[in-house]
Order: C-alpha cells, then sequence, then structure tokens
C-alpha cells in the first residue's frame, strides 16, 4: 500500500458537542513518544485542530491521546518572518490551503500564505525533523516557542536546550519533560514581549512566559532551516542521547526511516477489492490502530529501557506505555494485536506490569500514569486475552498476583483498583450508590471470568472454580421483566422508577439498552435466566428495533454520545461507543448468524466513511478502528479470554493477514457486492465449516477462510457447540 492514500485528517472534524472520531492529524512514528500535528487555534481547548480552518499556528508536539484526558508536556514551533512586535499567536498566525497540504503518518508539509514559509515535517520515535523554506530572504527568519506552564533554557550556539512542565493530570505535578533543539544555524537570540517591546533574555531563560521568540543569524543559501529535536522525561542528558542518535540523518533519510515504520506495520494485512476506496478506508483504519499506547521508556546509553516513574519521581529500568483506555482498547485494538503484533503485544505487558510495580495496582487509564476512567479494571481481558493465545506466559504468575490485588483491596484512593470492591464482595453486585455501579458490576464479573482463566492456565484448579463462580455475580441484576440489568442499592431493591432509555447515573455513558449485555463470558446463562433463546431474540430485536431515543437523566443535558447515537438509525445500537461494540454479535448466540452479518454489513457501510467526519463517534486509541479492520476480515472477539472469534462478514473481497508466527491466512469473499448480505456457506481450507466462531491457535496455523456471499438468509441450523464460547 501506499502511504500517500493515507490521509491523517480521517476523523478531524469535531467538536466538544459532536464527534466524528474526536481524532488528531498525528505524523509521528508507530507507538511514538511525540506526535506533531498543526495547531489551527488556540481557543477552542483541547479541539485545537479543525481540518477546515485555514489559519495555521506553528507545528504543535502534542501528547494528547482525547480532546477528553487533555494534552501533557506540549509546545508550540511557529515560523514567523519579518520584525516581531508581539508574541501573541492571534497577531503571528497565517492562512494556508488545506487541499495543498500533505498530511500523511509519516510527512507533514504545510505552506504559511502570510509568512511565505514551507514547514515540512517527519519524525522518529523520541522527536522530529523538521526543514523550514523561508521563501522571503530578505526579512528576518524566526520562531515562536510557546509553552504553557514553567521552562528553563538555554542557548548554546545552534542548541535550544531545558525542559518544560506542563501537564492534564499527573502523580508528579512538576513532570518536566527535557528537550534539546538542534538548528542547522546558530540562534541569534531569546527574547520575550513586555508591553509593546521585545527584550532579549541573552542565553538563559527560567520564568512562565508562554511565548518566546527565537531568531536566527543566517539561513542557507536555499532560504532553508533545518531542526532536529528530541525530548526525554528522564533527564537533559538523555535528551541529548535521544536527539544524537538520530543527527546523523538527513531530512530524506529520516523520512524514508519513518515510512519503512509505517509501511512494517500496514502491510501486515494486505486487502484488495473492488473499490478503491474500501482499500483507502481499510488503510485509514489501519493507520489508528498503531498510534497508541505510547512509548514512555526510553534507551540508556547502552540501549537498555529505563522509564520514569511519575510516583517515586526515580529513574526505573523496564518498558512502560502511556496514553490507553483499557476499558476501549481491551475489545478490539489488543486481540488485533494478538493476531499481528505479538512482539510489541508482550513488551507492552511488561510495561503495564512496570506500572503495577510503581503504583501497586494495574493500570486503568495511562496519561501519563493513572487516571482511573471508566468503570472497572479491563486491563484483565488484555492479560486472560494474552494467557489464553500464548503470548507472555511467563509473566501470568505476577500477572495472576496483580489482579487478583485489584479484586479484592481497596487502593485508598479512587483512581486506582476497583470501585466499591468489598461492596461488590459482599452483595454479589455493586449498589448504585456507587456512579456507574451497573457497568462495574458486568466489568468485576467479566475480570473475575479472566482471573479464572489465567488461573486455569496456571493449574489453580481452586482458584479458577472460585473466580469462575464469582464471574456469574452480574445474575444478580437482572431484570426479568425488562430483560435488562438494573442497578439496586444495597438492601437488594432495585432502583425505582425504572427508565430503560434514562442515559448516565447506574450506566456508562449509555442507557440500560446499551449497557445490559455485557456478560461476555456467559452468554448462554444470560440466554437462560432472561427466559431462554426465543425471548432473547425478542429482546435484542426491540433493542435493535427501538428509535435511538434518550433521556439525558444522570446528566442533565445531551452529551455528545447521545447525539451521535440519535443521528443514525441503527436503533439502540450506539456503535459511537464500545460498550455497542458487540451488539450485532449477540444474534449468533442463537443461531442467527444473518441477522448478525446483515447488522455487521450495514455498519460497515453506512456509519464508517472516508474524510474528516470519518467515524460514528470517539474513535478511542485505535480501538474503533480495531473494530472496522477485523469485522472487515470478517469476524470479531466479543469475548477477549476466550481464545475465540465470532463470525460476522468480509466488507473487504479478499485479505492477506501476515501473522505474528510466520503463518499467511487468506480471507476471500465472492459475490461481494452491496446488497449482498449474508453468507450462504463457509469454508475453512476447503472444507464446510458450520461454526459460529473461529479459534485463535486455528486462525494462527494459516491457511484459507471462503466466504460465499448471497441475497437471501440461508435457512440454518446450529447445535449448542456450533455456537461461540459460554461459561454455562
Amino acid at each position: 500500500m501506499l502511504l500517500s492514500n493515507i490521509d491523517t485528517r480521517h476523523g478531524t472534524a469535531n467538536q466538544h458537542s459532536y464527534s466524528n472520531g474526536n481524532t488528531l492529524p498525528y505524523t509521528g512514528v508507530p507507538f511514538a513518544m511525540n506526535y506533531f500535528c498543526p495547531q489551527t487555534t488556540h481557543q477552542k481547548g483541547s479541539w485545537w485542530f479543525h481540518p477546515r480552518d485555514h489559519t495555521f499556528q506553528g507545528i504543535r508536539l502534542t501528547h494528547q491521546p482525547s480532546p477528553w484526558m487533555g494534552d501533557f508536556s506540549h509546545l508550540l514551533l511557529s515560523p514567523v518572518s519579518g520584525a516581531i512586535n508581539s508574541t501573541d499567536l492571534f497577531f503571528n498566525q497565517g492562512s494556508y490551503r488545506p487541499e495543498e497540504a500533505t498530511f500523511q503518518p509519516h510527512y507533514l508539509s504545510i505552506y504559511s500564505e502570510r509568512h511565505r514559509i514551507l514547514t515540512e515535517l517527519t519524525a522518529h520515535t523520541y522527536g522530529a525533523h523538521i526543514r523550514f523554506t523561508f521563501n522571503r530572504k530578505d526579512m528576518t527568519a524566526g520562531i515562536l516557542f510557546t509553552a504553557p506552564g514553567i521552562k528553563s533554557l538555554t542557548i548554546k550556539n545552534n542548541h535550544l536546550t531545558g525542559y518544560i512542565c506542563n501537564m492534564a493530570g499527573c502523580e508528579d505535578k512538576k513532570l518536566k519533560m527535557y528537550i534539546d533543539l538542534s538548528f542547522s544555524t546558530n540562534i541569534e537570540s531569546l527574547k520575550y514581549q513586555e508591553n509593546n517591546h521585545m527584550i532579549d533574555l541573552g542565553p538563559h531563560y527560567k520564568g512562565e512566559e508562554e511565548t518566546l521568540y527565537l531568531s536566527f543569524d543566517k539561513l542557507a543559501s536555499d532560504g532553508t532551516l533545518d531542526l532536529q529535536l528530541a525530548t526525554s522525561f528522564i533527564s537533559q542528558e538523555q535528551a541529548t542521547l535521544n536527539l544524537e542518535r538520530e543527527l546523523p540523518h538527513t531530512f530524506e533519510e529520516h523520512k524514508n526511516l519513518a515510512a519503512d515504520k509505517w509501511l512494517n506495520y500496514l502491510n501486515r494485512i494486505e486487502v484488495s477489492d473492488k473499490s478503491k476506496e474500501k482499500i483507502s478506508l481499510f488503510y485509514q483504519m489501519m493507520y489508528r490502530c498503531f498510534l497508541f499506547p505510547q512509548t514512555w521508556y526510553e534507551l540508556d546509553k547502552d540501549n537498555q529501557p529505563i522509564h520514569y516513574d511519575t510516583l517515586s519521581k526515580t529513574i526505573k529500568s523496564g518498558y512502560y506505555y502511556t496514553n490507553n483506555g483499557f476499558w476501549d482498547t481491551c475489545r478490539s485494538l489488543f486481540p488485533l494485536y494478538s493476531l499481528i503484533a505479538t512482539e510489541e503485544y508482550e513488551k507492552m505487558l511488561a510495561g503495564f506490569y512496570n506500572a503495577y510495580k510503581n503504583s501497586g495496582y494495574l493500570p486503568k487509564w495511562l496519561s501519563p500514569d493513572e487516571r482511573g476512567l471508566m468503570p472497572g479494571t479491563l486491563i484483565d481481558a488484555v492479560i486472560a486475552d494474552a494467557a489464553v493465545k500464548h503470548i507472555a506466559t511467563d509473566k501470568m504468575p505476577d500477572f495472576l498476583k496483580a489482579m487478583l490485588k485489584s479484586a479484592t483491596t481497596v487502593s485508598g484512593k479512587d483512581n486506582y483498583g476497583r470501585s466499591g470492591t468489598l461492596d461488590y464482595l459482599t452483595y454479589g453486585y455493586v449498589p448504585n450508590h456507587y456512579h456507574e455501579s451497573v457497568n462495574h458490576t458486568q466489568d468485576y464479573a467479566y475480570s473475575d471470568f479472566c482471573i479464572s482463566q489465567v488461573a486455569e492456565l496456571l493449574d489453580d484448579k481452586d482458584l479458577a472454580k472460585k473466580y469462575a463462580t464469582q464471574s456469574l455475580n452480574y445474575r444478580n441484576l437482572i431484570d426479568f421483566d425488562y430483560g435488562v440489568l438494573r442497578s439496586k442499592d444495597k438492601n437488594g431493591q432495585p432502583r425505582t422508577p425504572f427508565n430503560p432509555y434514562a442515559w448516565g447515573r447506574d450506566y456508562a455513558e449509555g442507557s440500560a439498552y446499551q449497557n445490559s449485555f455485557a456478560a461476555f463470558h456467559d452468554f448462554s446463562g444470560l440466554i437462560q435466566s432472561l427466559g431462554g433463546k426465543e425471548r432473547f431474540k425478542e429482546i435484542i430485536t426491540d433493542l435493535c428495533n427501538t428509535y435511538p431515543i434518550f433521556d439525558v437523566d444522570g446528566y442533565g443535558f445531551e452529551i455528545h454520545e447521545m447525539s451521535e447515537m440519535a443521528a443514525i438509525d441503527f436503533g439502540q445500537i450506539a456503535i459511537s461507543n464500545q460498550p455497542s461494540f458487540h451488539l450485532p454479535f449477540l444474534f449468533n448466540y442463537i443461531g442467527e448468524l444473518s441477522t448478525t452479518q446483515h447488522i455487521v454489513k450495514e455498519l460497515l457501510s453506512k456509519a464508517f466513511k472516508l474524510g474528516f467526519d470519518g467515524y460514528p463517534g470517539d474513535e478511542d486509541n485505535g480501538s474503533m478502528s480495531a473494530w472496522f479492520v477485523l469485522n472487515s476480515l470478517g469476524f470479531y472477539p466479543v469475548t477477549p479470554g476466550s481464545g475465540e472469534y465470532v463470525i460476522g462478514i468480509p466488507f473487504v473481497d479478499k485479505a492477506v493477514i501476515h501473522l505474528s508466527n510466520g503463518n499467511d491466512l487468506t480471507i476471500q469473499s465472492n459475490n461481494n457486492v452491496p446488497q449482498y448480505h449474508y453468507s450462504k456457506n463457509i469454508l475453512r481450507n476447503n472444507q464446510h465449516y458450520n461454526q459460529l466462531f473461529f479459534t485463535h491457535d486455528d486462525l494462527m496455523t494459516g491457511g484459507n477462510i471462503e466466504f460465499d456471499l448471497c441475497l437471501v438468509p440461508p435457512i440454518k441450523h446450529y447445535t449448542e457447540t456450533d455456537l461461540p464460547f459460554s461459561l454455562t
């Protein structure tokens, strides 16, 4: 595939009240420590880029995983020409032509019409190589350096070194990002604005002036100014070491190296289709799958991984990754890695275990350290899925101890461990005086299943049995009349009055419709508890066919997820958010593959598209992109930790998956036209395949899968052994 076919602005047209992805146009390398984006405004908080803005304020070094998390350790580099009388961004920004700019994973090019400066950027893991071409050689060349908070900077010849200090939530309130900027010519001066005058600061500055001005002695004869930069969260010496490793490379060499890193990942799945647009859309999604989690570790002088621990404020050995919310990514992103990126998966697990060693609890939402957001402790699913897929097996005894700690102890800090742990163990559910209690109960029950899976693999039969039994606790909240989960107080009384359309309060970013079917490990048990397959079919059919109405209830106002569900006609399937990711596959658990296939194909075709408004809701660190990628291949991991993928319907004509073990898996979709929503036959290695799931172990052997698609849903019958995994 060609990187030129990927436009990183896909899904970037957003505002706080409506999300088309809430993504940013990151240029960098996969899993980089830093990403780089143009900034088009400084007046809209976390929404500082919009693809339809024509303003260009500069290149932002960013660590923002989501606008809802905010940025940390960020700075802005704004190339300017001519005399500077003010450092205010408004007075120095210029226009650019979005249609003429280049936004690619490995390369950014943008031309300032006002300043007549071409800015080109490519990147590496710890920094970037930027080339500024000043087309007005008669004017002073300068760069505005903008970074909120405290900064300490030193100029020496062509280097700017020091640190900046700004963050959006961190255990270390004085977290420093050290920088080393090396220019191709000497820095003439460092200045700041005082009233209407520019004051020369000399070679050193420490303070809280938000924007400083750098001017330069002399440009190259072609008007270019090269900047190579690197950062570190460890020390100034480490920032310089990170830079020195990259200095020998020219801009073009860096660009080619970055391209190679992207192609290494993107080519792990090769797709072909009659529609070039579908191919482009697939790789737009693939690009998003390899941005997060971000590298937090660095390599010391002996090339050994080390990282800064924000709790102890010390340097520790080992890997560490950040900017990842497990509530989102456990469902799709890490299962994708288990197929095509197991080496990276193992390193990430090592990093997450280091987060546990640093804090005493497994992480839930890292940015840069524990933010404690979203229900549950769903890193358990990432661990269990790795365990059953034979990934990082040597780490599982330690992980089991860590999982048990979260399941049994109270941390004393709201952002660590399980909320309401002891009440969950006492009552068999999380009482509704805890926020989002229904989601907590389901997620803890699922985590208990994950614990049992790891214990079973480690041959601890008693522990496995205990947690498998405890994983059925979700049943304590089943409301048989409504067919959903309904919260209870500590006396066992359900919340009254009950409104199944009410969002919030007992449910996370949804209502009972979106948040009552997360018994990922026990759908057969849930079906039986609700009255059997016919009753369950009525319930989930009603879910799909109910107009997307909602009541704001616990929020008191309309949140963007409500708006996004209401904007598309998929009933109460709010595909804009993670709790609905698996809902189309519930029909498989009652032997209704055709219904699952119809919904999935409609979602792939109608809810996603190329363009600035490409997603139906928040993309969330690769989770929604991985949902699209996996479903385009024809299967989806409803239950991480089971070792299974539930069958759906392929979106592309053909895909060749280059698996991590060196085998190739080819998926062929015959008669793949828009009006064919069903498969009349599925072949696995040329043999008829009747089960409604694939196992991970089977897929990893490679071979081929063939789907014969058709217009009318075939009449098929499935036995209990054909249905996907369920604990009971």
